[in-house]
């Protein structure tokens, strides 16, 4: 897989390396072209597309609500917060007002896969440089995670919970209290991620001033999410453009100034805890009672007891899942605060049951693009923090 090359610099030939597509640590199958001087990265191509999941033509093929399932398998580490901004997208066509039940369940269930989603990009990175013990810890809580959405939707990963108009389901009998369990018991397990590897002296030496990327850099490349926030700059949608009812919960944007990979790791060990504020803020929110849908004969779905005893309900039901429902010609566009940054939907429509264009903004793809000037000049070894700092996912890149 390595060729040398006719390059030369200061009278040194270098090396052309392939690192991937099949390698463990590029978390997918992403190839970077490495041109190597010793050990030294003298230049960095990342080479995409070899996913090929086209999510987005697949979506412009069906309904809109059956493209709710497609979402899911796009960032597979946060799908309820694909179906959170894609529903929203649709509700912004239609001119839907979400009820504030459904919104502050929303809100706990994508803080919840935020922790989930950090906790795998822990416990990968962490044994991408040797911490084999922090990888099983951090998916032992990343399981109980699992169980709440197994609780709330039937399923434990491509959940479907998120609909256009609300969530699918009223929470289930007994979810407080093993909700509660888990926020109780996440703050300390977070504290020993901490004494892990915060002051481990070989986790700093890999970390500490390696991947380093300057404030105006950052913007220049549009880097958003904890990148963008390691180096200075506090932007997070969820605080710049409210949505879900974000502007009634309190919770700090943490940053930092290092702008290294030690600085983004400690960027989401902050951000794990303030979801567990704001999800313990939403739990308080919500009403054991109440709406968990929009009032929209025609595009949401009735209640099922309804459709059991009421013909119109049941004709509603019927064209629904059949046709599917017409929004007016338009275009839409909403912003959310995933777990890698600012996740954008733009769905264009042309007056039919489905959308003439659907085009996701993925954080993953536009922070990939700095991967060169992270890893230019840092050794091959360090490509590995690299990569995994920023924290990409492949099916969200290769759309």
């Amino acid at each position: 897989m390595a060729t040398a090359s006719d390059t030369v610099i200061a009278g040194n030939k270098t090396l052309v390396v392939n690192m991937g597509p099949q390698h463990p640590s590029t978390h997918g199958v992403l190839r970077v072209l490495l041109e190597l001087d010793g050990e030294t990265v003298v230049k960095a191509v990342p080479d995409l597309g070899y996913l090929h999941t086209g999510i987005e033509k697949s979506c412009e093929d069906k309904t809109y609500s059956q493209a709710i399932t497609l979402t899911d398998r796009m960032d597979y580490l946060s799908p309820l917060g694909n179906n959170l901004v894609y529903c929203m997208a649709v509700e912004k066509l239609l001119g839907l007002e979400v009820p504030k039940r459904a919104q502050y369940i929303r809100v706990l269930m994508v803080e919840l896969q935020r922790i989930s989603s950090h906790l795998v990009w822990l416990g990968t990175h962490a044994i991408d440089l040797g911490a084999m013990s922090v990888f099983l810890y951090c998916f032992r809580e990343r399981e109980e995670i699992l169980k709440i959405f197994e609780m709330f939707a039937g399923q434990r990963m491509m959940t479907s919970y998120i609909r256009i108009g609300g969530v699918a389901l009223d929470p289930p009998a007994g979810w407080r209290p093993v909700v509660e369990r888990f926020l109780k018991l996440m703050p300390s397990r977070i504290d020993e991620y901490e004494q892990l590897l915060t002051g481990n002296r070989i986790w700093l030496g890999r970390t500490k001033g390696v991947g380093y990327i300057s404030g105006e850099d950052a913007v220049a490349y549009s880097m958003t999410g904890p990148t963008l926030r390691a180096a200075g700059i506090p932007y997070d949608n969820r605080r710049v453009f409210p949505y879900c009812s974000y502007e009634e919960f309190d919770f700090a944007v943490p940053t930092r100034t290092d702008s290294d990979c030690f600085g983004r790791y400690m960027i989401r060990v902050a951000e794990m805890r303030e979801s567990i504020k704001i999800a313990r803020q939403a739990m308080a929110k919500i009403t054991d009672v109440g709406a968990i849908k929009a009032e929209a004969p025609g595009i949401i779905p009735p209640q099922r007891e309804k459709m059991k005893t009421e013909m119109e309900a049941l004709i509603y039901h019927f064209k629904i899942f059949t046709e599917g429902f017409s929004p007016p010609p338009g275009e839409a566009f909403a912003t959310i605060e995933s777990p890698r940054g600012e996740l954008g939907c733009f769905i264009a429509s042309d007056g039919s049951p489905r959308s003439l264009r659907t085009h996701f903004r993925s954080p993953s793809f536009i922070n990939l693009q700095a991967l060169p000037k992270l890893i230019t000049g840092q050794l091959i070894a360090d490509v590995v923090a690299c990569i995994g700092t920023i924290d990409i996912v492949l099916g969200e890149v290769d759309r």
